[in-house]
């Protein structure tokens, strides 16, 4: 075996044997691994082995002929990059700073990517990284308050704001949910500010949340419709999800009720999230319909089931989520009740309520990896 120093820079070769070049190589430290990834012209057989003394990652990779002239910077747990032809064979080594156990896998093409060959190398955990039972995670629960910043949302007729007495209820909600044993409230927004829908929920799910609750206020141009409603995310808006996932499922990070799909084929990545959307959409109707028996001992319902719609905020495919419209602020008497302190706390209480309920019968039953310990 012939190996080359490469350091920080791959050279171009050519092989006469084969048919297949590398036309890039990236390395990407993630917080919880490094992946190594090869970008090549046609599938190609590879094996993947780990010596020691040194700790070092070994990738051989059958008939290719091209390799190009690029620019790699070490990173994560990949030091230095060395690569060797022998016997038709091309030998990539990754020195390591540790022992680490590597895996690899082919991606077939989708979208503007081709062929693909990936190396991920799990980072050693932390303490605060260690595997945690649901014994040791504090139940989360995710408050998104609408609107914000620029976005007022709907105005009622003495001005109250909506985006002001969904943040009022917010901090009341969490301020309740704190107060018992094994649960923690995290608040989406937490001032005067906007934020892009798809972020809210990208956020719940970076929080690990068991549970997304988005409050809004009603409103229509007839001032005497009243009441509360409940919605959670319409088939439609599932499908539409469902497909937009799947689309970039390969530049994901997050995980699909704690299985990560960006390694597996579409159709057992569809499976996947088949499953964990729909575990999250028959928990969320359980959530909705507690809420709103909650809601309907405060006052008014507008509509006397859980809802479906597409809202955008709903839409992550592996958090139980709602959203409540907890009173028509466009009707003078409901914007009254939810401008008064009195009648916030009241419905934060009765969504604290509907939670707690909730939580009852749908403790999270998933295996909580790398989750972060409580601390204190």
């Amino acid at each position: 075996m012939r190996e080359m120093l490469l350091g920080s820079l791959l050279f171009l070769h050519t092989l006469t044997v084969a048919a297949t070049s590398i036309s890039d190589v990236r390395i990407w430290d993630e917080p919880r691994q490094t992946r190594v990834i090869f970008d090549l012209s046609s599938a190609v057989d590879h094996q993947l082995l780990t010596l020691a003394n040194p700790d070092r990652a070994v990738i051989d990779i059958q008939g290719v002929t091209r390799v190009p002239a690029a620019t790699l910077q070490p990173a994560g747990l990949v030091r230095q990059v060395r690569f060797g032809l022998h016997d038709k064979v091309l030998r990539v080594v990754l020195d390591l700073p540790h022992e680490a156990k590597p895996r690899s896998y082919l991606l077939a093409p989708s979208g503007e990517y081709g062929y693909r060959l990936v190396v991920e190398l799990p980072h050693r955990p932390t303490s605060a990284d260690a595997l945690v039972s649901l014994a040791d995670k504090d139940i989360v629960v995710a408050i998104d308050a609408g609107h914000g910043g620029e976005d007022p949302g709907a105005l009622g007729p003495s001005g109250v704001r909506e985006k002001d007495v969904a943040l009022q209820i917010a901090r009341r909600l969490k301020a309740l949910l704190d107060q018992e044993p094994g649960m923690r409230a995290v608040l989406v927004r937490d001032g005067d500010y906007f934020l892009p829908l798809r972020k809210r929920r990208q956020l719940a799910q970076q929080h690990r949340a068991d549970l997304f609750i988005s409050i809004h206020a009603d409103a229509f141009k007839e001032r005497s419709v009243h009441g509360s409603s409940v919605y959670i995310l319409s088939p439609r808006g599932a499908s539409s999800e469902h497909a937009r996932v799947l689309a970039n499922r390969e530049n994901a990070a997050d995980l699909i009720g704690g299985v990560a799909i960006q390694d597996k084929d579409e159709l057992l990545a569809s499976v996947l999230l088949d499953i964990s959307q729909g575990a999250a959409l028959e928990a969320s109707m359980a959530l909705g319909s507690r809420m709103l028996t909650e809601l309907g001992a405060l006052g008014p319902v507008h509509k006397s089931t859980v809802q479906r719609a597409g809202f955008a905020v709903l839409k992550a495919p592996d958090v139980p989520s709602i959203l409540v419209e907890t009173a028509f602020i466009s009707n003078p008497r409901e914007e009254a009740r939810l401008r008064d302190p009195r009648q916030q706390q009241k419905l934060a209480q009765g969504l604290r309520n509907g939670i707690l309920n909730y939580f009852e019968s749908y403790r999270p039953q998933r295996v909580v990896a790398q989750a972060q310990r409580p601390q204190g």
